[in-house]
């Protein structure tokens, strides 16, 4: 004769193990991945502002005509790639 108990409580921890893998698991690896991507998309959006800015001061610098002539290149090229943007949606 087998020792019930053991045996119970056996199949209570194969069961709650069970459930644990079919719900827990997947909505920690969702979560991850959403935390993840934000700080991406965070990351990505403030190298990007950096990146313009800084660019823009040095076409100001040493570009002639002065600051007109960063917002013409620096607008042409954002005008320009919304555009290939717009006919790639």
């Amino acid at each position: 004769m087998s020792d019930w108990t053991t045996e119970a409580a056996d199949s209570i921890e194969q069961i709650v193990t069970t459930v644990r893998e079919r719900t827990v698991e997947p909505a920690q690896r969702a979560t991850r991945a959403v935390v993840y991507g934000l700080l991406v998309v965070f990351f990505v959006a403030t190298a990007f502002a950096l990146v313009t800015l800084g660019a823009f001061r040095l076409l100001d610098r040493y570009l002639p005509g002065g600051t007109w002539s960063a917002w013409l290149v620096l607008g042409g090229i954002f005008v320009v790639s919304g555009g290939f943007c717009w006919t790639r949606r």
